[in-house]
């Protein structure tokens, strides 16, 4: 198991301006003074881009290209069987590269005529707002380093795997990103910080770890599930609740495990009407006459 702190891996400055990415004693790569540096170097790129200029391009090695290259195949088998129909859709719209690692400006390439979505690039943990608000317009913050080739089919926080076969395939589909958008837009419309946790809390449960119902089974449209080897063949043995925006919006979670509850969305009608409905429409009023009403 991870510590949490571990999962946001913060990015610091030096006083000489040395960029250094905090990674937790029982991360994979802690020991690896190599990969240590590959994580700084790529971080130290995103710090350094701008809005208006060109996206960073990070030189990936042939090791890094395999790892996608392994994980793209695994993944694909699991989504040929446990994905949704809506995530399958956006997949086969999207045509992600299996070879090699996509430049974030080739996914946006990708992206933008389908959907009008586009990635800019994240040293790492991006402060909630921020995160959900660019949601609103259409961008999508993503880190660009991929995970240690000691564990190339699972990571203990978001790589370039979780943030463009995770979430990509989704933002390919029209009605997974209509409810991206509606998330941003709960996001700028909320003003306090706990409107905002729920608003955030929603969305890891539905685009981050969300399951749906349909004629052959469960399946998983989340991106953490569905950028995840392991979670992906094992979320259909965990706790199945039924779509409720006050459980979803207060519940505690573990992020340095698999996600043992999991909140089954019944169809993408059913999806659209409940969260996308509610991030359309809420304000902090609205978020405490929810949890007022349940209590």
């Amino acid at each position: 198991m991870f510590e949490e702190g571990q999962y946001f891996a913060p990015v610091n400055t030096d006083a000489d301006g040395t960029v250094v990415v905090e990674l937790g004693e029982t991360h994979p790569g802690f020991a690896d003074a190599e990969y240590r540096d590959r994580r700084n170097a790529i971080a130290a790129l995103a710090l350094e881009w701008k809005p208006g200029l060109p996206m960073p391009t990070v030189d990936y090695t042939d090791a890094e290209h395999e790892i996608w290259r392994l994980a793209s195949a695994e993944l694909a088998i699991k989504h040929q069987a446990l994905a949704s129909r809506e995530y399958l859709d956006g997949s086969e719209r999207l045509k992600l590269p299996a070879d090699h690692i996509p430049q974030l400006h080739e996914v946006s390439e990708l992206l933008e005529p389908l959907t009008g979505f586009s990635y800019m690039p994240a040293a790492g943990l991006v402060p909630l707002r921020e995160f959900y608000g660019v949601l609103a317009d259409g961008r999508f913050h993503a880190t660009q380093y991929i995970r240690h080739h000691s564990v190339p089919l699972y990571t203990p926080e978001p790589d370039v795997i979780h943030e463009v076969i995770g979430h990509a395939n989704a933002l390919a589909a029209p009605r997974f990103a209509a409810l991206y958008r509606a998330a941003g837009d709960a996001a700028r419309r909320v003003h306090s910080e706990e409107a905002l946790e729920f608003v955030s809390r929603v969305f890891w449960f539905t685009l981050e770890f969300g399951v749906i119902s349909e004629g052959d089974g469960l399946k998983a449209y989340g991106a953490g599930i569905c950028s995840s080897y392991g979670e992906i063949d094992e979320f259909r043995d965990m706790t199945i609740l039924p779509l409720d925006l006050v459980t979803m919006g207060t519940i505690d979670y573990d992020i340095t495990h698999y996600q043992d509850k999991l909140f089954d969305a019944g169809s993408m009608d059913r999806l659209e009407d409940v969260v996308g409905e509610f991030w359309e429409n809420c304000d902090d009023d609205a978020i405490e006459r929810l949890k007022a009403d349940a209590a």
